[in-house]
């Protein structure tokens, strides 16, 4: 991890700066800047660009489907280096490989090494001969803090059953950057929490004018959260390498606008490593259409998973399985012919069908209880979701 990382950024263009209070120099002079300086607009691409060139001196390069992503491969194996901002990840099968990495960067710039990765932009990590251990406990508890609610009971599920949130209702917060600021921690907190992704998608679409009811919302999914602080993803050692989907799509149930939501989600092997939950843009006429149109959404998921994971050296040969619990979406999929009823969404099905014809997918139906992406469309009732939560490797991992 570089320390003062935008300082090492060389400027391309010409900017100029007053000089600072004590500096003793003539009033009618300014400074130029040579390189790059916190608070200015270019400092973070400056930076960016000089790692890049950096590390492309020792024989790395760009993932094209991830440019924060860099790779090399040797005879030994393949290392990896994630970059975000100044934090990096460095991984691979390459240890000699690692360690010039790591001195090379250390030459080049004032670096820490913090040791094996068990803390990460909040993320917290714990590894074992079974595999990894991600959670987000501290972040969560911080939340609670933030809220006032560390001493608030506990409830066992995010959102009441068939409840549904509307723009009117009650009167509005007298203080809506509060719930901007909770809903935005929220939102960040998915990233190992997918169990809150559904009801996060719901609240977030009132951050313009939120009311008592949204944040009451709010105030429920953080209790929810007091009650499953240690819960998250667990990524067995022991997973194959191989990539599989799943796709849903509840019908109109947003009673403001009638929008479908779709959801969706990849799993390599065991584990869950792509999900998203939200709202469509279109106002579905059935329940096939928004089930197509999930299929639409996951299908560009599914490919740029596939290019990464090719990029990484696991093998995509075979056709990725993707499983919806639609039989009429799948039919469309699967039909050349257009119906009256259909032609409206041709743009999707041309997308989906010409993949299906080139073997990057295979469509297959599943029932509405063996549906994984159905977590992210709708509210479940408590032995649903632990349902659910076992089959998607989402567990309590208390220290």
């Amino acid at each position: 991890m570089p320390t003062c990382s935008f300082l090492y950024g060389d400027l391309s263009e010409e900017v100029y700066m007053q000089p600072p209070p004590g500096l003793s120099i003539d009033s009618n002079k300014v400074c130029r800047l040579r390189r790059a300086l916190y608070g200015l607009k270019q400092a973070p691409q400056a930076w960016f660009a000089k790692f890049s060139s950096t590390i492309f001196r020792l024989g790395y390069t760009a993932s094209p489907y991830d440019v924060a992503l860099f790779l090399r491969r040797t005879d030994k194996g393949t290392i990896l280096l994630l970059l975000y901002v100044d934090d990096m990840i460095i991984t691979g099968d390459d240890l000699s490989g690692i360690q010039e990495l790591k001195d090379f960067l250390s030459q080049q710039f004032e670096m820490k090494d913090l040791g094996h990765l068990s803390y990460f932009l909040g993320l917290e990590i714990t590894r074992s001969s079974y595999g990894l251990n991600i959670t987000q406990a501290k972040y969560a508890s911080d939340l609670l803090s933030r809220a006032g609610l560390t001493d608030s009971k506990t409830v066992d599920t995010l959102v009441e059953l068939n409840a549904h949130l509307t723009a009117s209702g009650r009167k509005p917060l007298s203080n809506p950057s509060l719930y901007r600021q909770l809903v935005g921690s929220l939102v960040y907190l998915t990233v190992t929490r997918l169990d809150i992704s559904y009801a996060v998608h719901q609240v977030s679409q009132y951050l313009s004018a939120p009311r008592l009811t949204h944040y009451a919302a709010v105030l429920r999914i953080l209790r929810y959260l007091k009650g499953t602080l240690f819960h998250g993803l667990f990524y067995s050692a022991q997973s194959p390498l191989v990539l599989r989907a799943f796709s849903d799509a509840d019908w109109a149930e947003d009673p403001t606008d009638r929008r479908s939501t779709t959801g969706y989600c990849f799993l390599l092997g065991s584990s869950l490593i792509s999900w998203r939950s939200k709202k469509q843009t279109f106002v579905a006429r059935s329940s096939t259409e928004a089930e197509y149109r999930a299929l639409a959404d996951t299908t560009s998921e599914l490919l740029w998973l596939r290019w990464l994971l090719t990029d990484l050296g696991v093998s995509t040969s075979s056709a990725t399985l993707l499983y919806c619990d639609n039989q009429s979406a799948i039919h469309i999929a699967h039909n050349d012919v257009f119906h009256e009823r259909t032609k409206h969404i041709e743009i999707d099905f041309h997308f989906i069908r010409y993949h299906l014809v080139h073997d990057a997918l295979k469509l297959f139906s599943v029932s509405s209880k063996d549906q994984l992406a159905d977590i992210f469309t709708k509210s479940h009732p408590k032995r649903r979701l632990r349902d659910l939560f076992d089959n998607l490797k989402l567990v309590s991992h208390p220290p």
